[in-house]
């Protein structure tokens, strides 16, 4: 009798589990947790929570633009509002400071939240008072109340946020994000406010609110992953425990309970589909539901390409989602008769490609308002390339403003646009210096070279270099790396190199 291979006996395979899960703890503390200097992170986010004049008049400007935007139903124009908002610091600072439990940072970042918030809604409220536009445009309604894809871009963008923060590689990409979740929704409470419009008010507040419960929360929660503990924070009193607790739950429940709202709308939208592709058989096409909850009843548009036109599908499909869904369904149905089922694919295909390239248009018109918003320029005088996805322009001087601001502006923009190659052209003005220690490049001096060799790129110029020989061949090797066209180096004391441009056209 041949004999059987030995069967791995459960204990064996609970040792080879335990192992792999030791290693990858080990792994975690030490590689991933270990590199992290937390006492920097913690101090660096403390000093960005401060309530300042630069942050409430940032705060201010970015409400003020994005409630024109919404008014005027641009979403070009909100977008320019998040590029200026600042309200990512005090929030990622509420969530650091609830996973590590400091009770005064807690304090300190509400408070900039709160007046920053109260600054904004102002603002936008006295902006649509005084303003001659009080319609509820389609920018306006699309943010009156939370929904499930609302609230995943909360959530991604603390992620990304948080991340970014504890392993210092926070930037323009991950505010941006924040400000998405939580600018505009924030202007359209000032609306409401100012309109006496409550459904608007209260649906535009919630939607700010459980955004950002569900940022600080998430940041607090990647905070803790990362091991940061209140060993890092001044010893705290049980009433200080208590009231960050009372927080965390506060933040907690409400969006629990707009969770629950959220899953409900996102199954009954489920239901909807389900219902009106089983009126019209497999042979039929149906388009991707538009549905509504903001009124007593829901309301269903959608378009169908079917082979047999049916009368009743509207009326039955009324009846049947009323019963499942326990509210007043109302149903809009728009038939489109073809031959048989490929008919009606070939159909629903010409139509998704019409509508990918009307949005496809739209989106570069609305780059090419950002970028002649941000350059100073005629709409004209951006020139778009739809097919390369390529948008240039050339930035009229800024009175005080240093080449830093327009390479932070292209970053910004470029950061609402991966897929498009943007080119903003500065004004060539002056290179800043490049600082070395040891022989090396300074953290500054490591962003001025950046900054040199974007700019040298985007106007066309050489660059002259001129410091101490080692100083300047090390940042010259920099330079031509990255592309440069130098034309000359100079001999200097100093412990910096300066830069200065070789031959340009002014």
């Amino acid at each position: 009798m041949a004999s059987q291979p030995p069967v791995p006996s459960t204990k064996t395979n609970d040792l080879q589990f335990a192992r792999v899960i030791l290693s990858f703890r080990k792994w975690w503390r030490d590689d991933v947790v270990g590199t992290v200097d937390q006492h920097a992170v913690i101090e660096k986010r403390r000093a960005e929570c401060v309530m300042s004049a630069r942050y409430m008049f940032m705060t201010a400007m970015s409400g003020g633009i994005a409630i024109l935007g919404l008014l005027l139903s641009s979403p070009a124009v909100v977008i320019g509002a998040m590029l200026l908002s600042p309200l990512m610091d005090p929030i990622m600072g509420l969530g650091f400071a609830l996973a590590i439990g400091d009770y005064k940072w807690l304090r300190r970042s509400a408070k900039s939240l709160a007046w920053g918030s109260i600054l904004a809604i102002g603002l936008c409220a006295l902006v649509v008072f005084l303003s001659p536009i009080q319609d509820i445009t389609s920018e306006i309604a699309s943010r009156t109340r939370p929904n499930l894809f609302d609230l995943l871009v909360a959530v991604f963008s603390a992620l990304a946020g948080a991340y970014a923060m504890i392993r210092g590689r926070e930037g323009t990409i991950v505010g941006v994000a924040i400000a998405t979740a939580l600018m505009p929704p924030l202007a359209v409470v000032g609306f409401g406010l100012a309109t006496g419009n409550w459904t608007v008010f209260s649906g535009a507040l919630l939607l700010y609110v459980t955004n950002l419960m569900a940022i600080a929360l998430i940041a607090a929660l990647m905070a803790r992953i990362y091991g940061f503990r209140t060993r890092l924070s001044d010893k705290q009193t049980l009433f200080q425990n208590f009231a960050i607790v009372a927080v965390f739950v506060a933040l907690a429940v409400p969006l629990g309970l707009s969770l629950r709202q959220i899953a409900w709308e996102a199954n009954s939208e489920r239901q909807i589909r389900n219902e009106l592709s089983a009126n019209f058989g497999s042979a039929a096409r149906l388009s991707q539901p538009e549905v509504s909850f903001s009124g007593d009843a829901i309301n269903v548009t959608a378009d169908v390409w079917t082979p047999q036109f049916k009368a009743d599908a509207e009326t039955k499909a009324e009846e049947h989602l009323t019963q499942a869904l326990g509210r007043p369904v109302d149903v809009e149905l728009k038939q489109l008769l073809v031959r048989d089922e490929k008919g009606a694919e070939q159909a629903q295909l010409a139509s998704a490609q019409e509508e990918e390239e009307a949005a496809a248009s739209e989106r570069a018109e609305e780059l090419a308002s950002r970028l002649a918003l941000m350059a100073g320029v005629e709409e004209s005088e951006v020139m778009v390339d739809r097919q390369r996805r390529r948008a240039m322009v050339k930035a009229t001087e800024l009175d005080g403003a240093p080449l830093a601001t327009y390479f932070d502006l292209e970053k910004r923009i470029a950061a609402t646009e991966p897929e498009w190659r943007v080119e903003l052209i500065p004004p060539a003005k002056a290179l800043p210096a490049i600082a070395f220690e040891d022989g090396e490049p300074t953290e500054a001096g490591s962003r001025a070279l950046a900054l040199i060799a974007w700019s040298s790129g985007r106007v066309g110029a050489p660059v002259v270099l001129s410091g101490p020989p080692a100083a300047v061949e090390r940042a010259q090797k920099e330079l031509v790396a990255a592309g440069v066209p130098l034309v000359a180096t100079e001999i200097a004391r100093g412990p910096n190199v300066t830069a200065k441009w070789g031959s340009v056209e002014r």
